[in-house]
C-alpha cells in the first residue's frame, strides 16, 4: 500500500507541475515562472493555490483586524503551514444566488473553481451529467486520511447522490449525525401550576391546556397559550419551531415530508396512516386556543417570537435554540426555561425526528489534479473536532478561543482583547459549517457523566449555559430517534413535473384541517389524489433510484470497508 501511495505522490507532483506549466503565459517557460511544488514534511514548496466556491451564510464573512475573504487568519495559516493558499473565486451570498452562480459557471461563463461545495441535489446531478466534475473513487481510496475514512465509513448512504454507474463523483461535506430536538418549556410556569414536564400526548395536552387557561404568568390576564410552532412551509421543519413530534406520536417513523425505508421499500410519510389522527388532535387544540394562532403564516424563525415574548410556554427545536429564546429570562421576572425530551408516541414508543447527516457535498473540477493536497488541508480542518494538532483548542487564538491566565476560554468577552462574539474561523475554509465528530452531543453526555473538560471540544461544551448542555445531553441520550431522509437523490423525472403541486396540496390540506376550514375527511381525499396525481409514479421512481444507488459496492472500491 505504501508503494502505491508513493507512486501516487510522484504522479501528483508531475501533474501539479503540468498544471503550473499550463498556467504560464506569453511564452514564459515553467522554469522561469513556476517551479514544481513538492510535498515535503507535510508542506508544499513552493506554495500553490486551490480555488474554491463558497456560499456565504449569515454567520460567515465576519472578519476582524482588517481581514478579508481571501486574506485572513486561516488562509495565511494554510499558506504558511501547508504551502496551500485557499482562494475563493466563486462566491454566493445565499443559497439561491450561489446555485445560480454555479449554474452559470456550468455553462462555461466562468471557470469552475477546483473545489465546489454543492448543496442542491438537482445541481449535483447536473454537474455529474455535464462531465465537468471529477470522478474521485480512486482518490478517496488513495488519499483520504485514515481518521477521516473512519468517519465516512459510518455514513455510506451519503454517497448515494454522487454515484453513477459504480463511480463516485463527490463526497459528503463533513458527515456527522447532528443534534436532535428537545422541548424547551417555561419551567416557572410548570412550577407555578404544580405540573410536571409531559411525557405522553395526554400529559402534553394537560400542560398546554393549563398554560392557556390557568394564568401561568400570574398577571391576571388570559394572554398565554401552550405550544408555538411553524406550519408555513412544512409540518416537519427539522430544526426549530417543529411540530413533527405530534405527528410522530401517531405515525411512528413515518414523518411528514420524509421518505422512510419500510421493510425494503421507501414510503412517503405525509400519506401514512396516523396523520389523520395527528391532524384531528391539532385541529382540536387550535380551536381551543392552545396553539399559535398564526402558525400557517409564520416561518420557523418567526414562530419563536411568542415564546421569547413570554406568550407561549413550549417550543421544540435543536438545543442551541435556547440561545435564541433565552431573552425571555431577562425580559420577564422569574422566567426560567428547561430542556426536556420529546414525548412518547400513543403506542408507547418514542417519537421520531428528521436527522441531518451532512450539509451538501464536495465536488471537484475535472481538471483539478491535487486531491492529495485537498485531503491534506481537509484533514487539518478536522483537528478542531478531534482536539489535536494546531487546532486542538480552536482555529485561532484571539478569534474563536483565547488563553487567559493559562486557562482556555471560549467566552469572547473574557479574551485578552475582548470581542462581542467569537469569530467563525472554521467558516473561512471550504464550507458553511465546521467539521464535527461530536454526533448529537457526545461531549455534553460525557461531561454530564463526570468526564473532565480537558480537551478543546470538552472545554467549549462546558462553556455553554446549563440549559443548552442539558439539551445536548438529552439529544445524545435519545439519538436513536433521529431518522435520516432515505431519499437524498435528485428529483425524479415525475417529481420535476408534479412535486411542487403535490406538496402544495399537502400543505394546504393539512393547514385547512387544523384551522377547521376543511373537514377531517379532507385528509382521505388528499391521500387519494396524491397517489392519483403522480404520487404512485414518484414512489416507483424513488425506489428505482434507491435500488440503483446501492447496486455497486462503492464503499469497497473507495477502501471504506
Amino acid at each position: 500500500m505504501k508503494k502505491r501511495t508513493d507512486l501516487w505522490k510522484m504522479v501528483s507532483m508531475v501533474m501539479l507541475s503540468a498544471v503550473l506549466v499550463a498556467g504560464c503565459s506569453k511564452g514564459e517557460s515553467a522554469s522561469e515562472t513556476a517551479p514544481a511544488s513538492v510535498l515535503k514534511d507535510g508542506k508544499y514548496d513552493p506554495p500553490f493555490t486551490i480555488t474554491i466556491a463558497k456560499q456565504q451564510d449569515e454567520n460567515a464573512g465576519k472578519y476582524i483586524n482588517g481581514e478579508t475573504l481571501n486574506d485572513n487568519v486561516l488562509t495565511r495559516w494554510g499558506e504558511q503551514n501547508l504551502g496551500i493558499k485557499i482562494q475563493t473565486t466563486l462566491l454566493g451570498g445565499d443559497a439561491s444566488q450561489y446555485n445560480t452562480k454555479l449554474r452559470l459557471a456550468l455553462t462555461g461563463s466562468e471557470k469552475l473553481p477546483d473545489v465546489l461545495p454543492v448543496y442542491d441535489t438537482m445541481l449535483v446531478n447536473d454537474l455529474i451529467e455535464s462531465g465537468q466534475v471529477k470522478e474521485i473513487t480512486e482518490d478517496i481510496s488513495t488519499y483520504m486520511p485514515d481518521r477521516i475514512k473512519e468517519i465516512y465509513k459510518q455514513y455510506p448512504t451519503t454517497f448515494n447522490p454522487v454515484v453513477r454507474e459504480g463511480k463516485v463523483y463527490g463526497m459528503a461535506i463533513a458527515p456527522n449525525l447532528t443534534e436532535g430536538e428537545v422541548m424547551l418549556i417555561r419551567q416557572d410556569w410548570l412550577d407555578r401550576l404544580n405540573l410536571e414536564a409531559p411525557t405522553t400526548i395526554d400529559e402534553f395536552e394537560q400542560v398546554i391546556v393549563a398554560f392557556t387557561n390557568e394564568d401561568p404568568d400570574g398577571n391576571g390576564k388570559k394572554d398565554t397559550y401552550g405550544f408555538t410552532f411553524s406550519g408555513k412551509d412544512s409540518y416537519n421543519t427539522g430544526w426549530v419551531s417543529d411540530p413533527v413530534m405530534i405527528f410522530s406520536a401517531y405515525t411512528g417513523k413515518h414523518l411528514p415530508r420524509q421518505w422512510h425505508n419500510d421493510n425494503g421499500k421507501l414510503t412517503y410519510g405525509s400519506v401514512a396512516p396516523g396523520n389523520k389522527e395527528a391532524l384531528a388532535k391539532l385541529r382540536d387544540w387550535y380551536a381551543k386556543g392552545y396553539l399559535n394562532k398564526e402558525l400557517a403564516t409564520q416561518g420557523a424563525w418567526d414562530a419563536l417570537s411568542d415564546f421569547t415574548e413570554g406568550k407561549a410556554g413550549i417550543i421544540i427545536g435543536r438545543p442551541w435554540l435556547y440561545d435564541s429564546v433565552k431573552d425571555v429570562e431577562k425580559n420577564v421576572d422569574g422566567a426560567k426555561i428547561s430542556a426536556y425530551p420529546t414525548i412518547q408516541g400513543v403506542n408507547g414508543d418514542k417519537t421520531y425526528q428528521s436527522a441531518q447527516l451532512n450539509d451538501g457535498v464536495f465536488m471537484f473540477n475535472k481538471d483539478f489534479q491535487n486531491m492529495e493536497a485537498f485531503f491534506l488541508y481537509y484533514d487539518k480542518m478536522y483537528d478542531a473536532a478531534f482536539s489535536t494538532g494546531d487546532f486542538k483548542y480552536g482555529y485561532a487564538q484571539g478569534y474563536d478561543y483565547d488563553i487567559v491566565n493559562d486557562e482556555v476560554t471560549f467566552d469572547p468577552t473574557k479574551f485578552n482583547t475582548p470581542l462581542e462574539a467569537v469569530q467563525g474561523v472554521g467558516k473561512m475554509a471550504f464550507t458553511k459549517n465546521t467539521p464535527s465528530v461530536d454526533g448529537p452531543g457526545q461531549s455534553y453526555y460525557d461531561l454530564a457523566n463526570g468526564v473532565k473538560a480537558d480537551t478543546g471540544v470538552l472545554i467549549q461544551s462546558a462553556s455553554k449555559d446549563q440549559t443548552t448542555q442539558d439539551g445536548y445531553r438529552i439529544s445524545y441520550e435519545n439519538r436513536d430517534v433521529l431518522l435520516p431522509n432515505e431519499f437524498n437523490g435528485p428529483p425524479t423525472p415525475t417529481m420535476q413535473n408534479v412535486w411542487e403541486q403535490l406538496t402544495t396540496m399537502e400543505q394546504e390540506t393539512f393547514t385547512k384541517i387544523i384551522y377547521g376550514n376543511e373537514p377531517l375527511e379532507a385528509f382521505d381525499t388528499f391521500v387519494k389524489q396524491w397517489h392519483e396525481k403522480g404520487g404512485d409514479t414518484v414512489i416507483e421512481e424513488v425506489n428505482e433510484w434507491y435500488n440503483q444507488a446501492s447496486e455497486t459496492d462503492v464503499m469497497t472500491l473507495m477502501n471504506l470497508k
